[in-house]
């Protein structure tokens, strides 16, 4: 899960989750119905700021606000970046 980016100050690079494709009960969803992902994993996280160590790692699975970041696309994957301040948690 390596990439060539490195993130500034309390940034994060996040790679989401899939949508899900079908319901609990077998329904397939439409693509055009596919909610956006408000989970993912952290791929590469920034230093932090000068008395804000970070928090999060890479490997981390972390939740986040619905429109938060900007998408970004590197080596052809889909990834999000974050300030971490817009990161809700970790997920256990």
């Amino acid at each position: 899960m390596s990439v060539n980016f490195k993130p500034l100050a309390d940034r994060v690079l996040i790679e989401p989750n899939a949508a899900e494709t079908t319901t609990a009960s077998g329904i397939i969803i439409p693509d055009t119905a596919k909610e956006k992902p408000q989970e993912g994993t952290v791929v590469a996280v920034g230093n932090g700021k000068k008395d804000e160590p970070m928090t999060v790692k890479s490997g981390d699975k972390v939740l986040y606000g619905k429109y938060s970041g900007s998408e970004l696309k590197l080596d052809g994957k889909d990834y999000l970046i974050v300030k971490e301040s817009d990161l809700l948690g970790i997920l256990g």
